[in-house]
C-alpha cells in the first residue's frame, strides 16, 4: 500500500491510496471539507464524506502524468518502472504542476 497527500493551494484536501495496481482509493479530508472555501480536486471528485474507489489510477491524477518521451526520460532519469503510474505521480507531483493540486508521499 502506498499513499500520498493531496494539497490545493497548499492546503491539504485528502489522502489518495493504491492498494495494489488495480485497487485506489481517494478520501477528502475532514478539516478540509469542514472549510467554506473548500473546493473539489475535480468534477469527478465532488466534496464528499464517501471514500472514493477506482481499479485505476483515478483519471484526475493520472492526466497529472507526463506521457511519450517525457514518461520515458523520467521514468529513467527516476528508476521508476515506466508503468508505474503512482510512483510517477509521487515523484513528479508535488511541486511544479499544472493548476492548484500537488501531491506529497506519505513517509512512514
Amino acid at each position: 500500500m502506498r499513499q500520498c497527500e493531496v494539497y490545493i493551494h497548499n492546503c491539504k484536501a485528502g489522502i489518495l491510496t493504491e492498494n495494489s495496481r488495480d485497487d485506489y482509493e481517494f478520501n477528502y479530508d475532514k478539516d478540509y471539507l469542514d472549510r467554506q472555501d473548500a473546493v473539489p480536486v475535480s468534477l469527478t471528485l465532488p466534496l464528499s464524506k464517501t471514500v472514493y474507489r477506482s481499479k485505476v489510477l483515478f483519471p484526475f491524477f493520472f492526466n497529472m502524468l507526463s506521457e511519450g518521451d517525457n514518461r520515458e526520460l523520467q521514468s529513467r532519469l527516476l528508476h521508476i518502472d515506466k508503468d508505474d503510474d503512482f510512483g510517477i505521480l509521487l515523484a513528479t507531483a508535488q511541486y511544479d504542476t499544472i493548476g492548484a493540486v500537488t501531491v506529497k508521499p506519505i513517509v512512514g
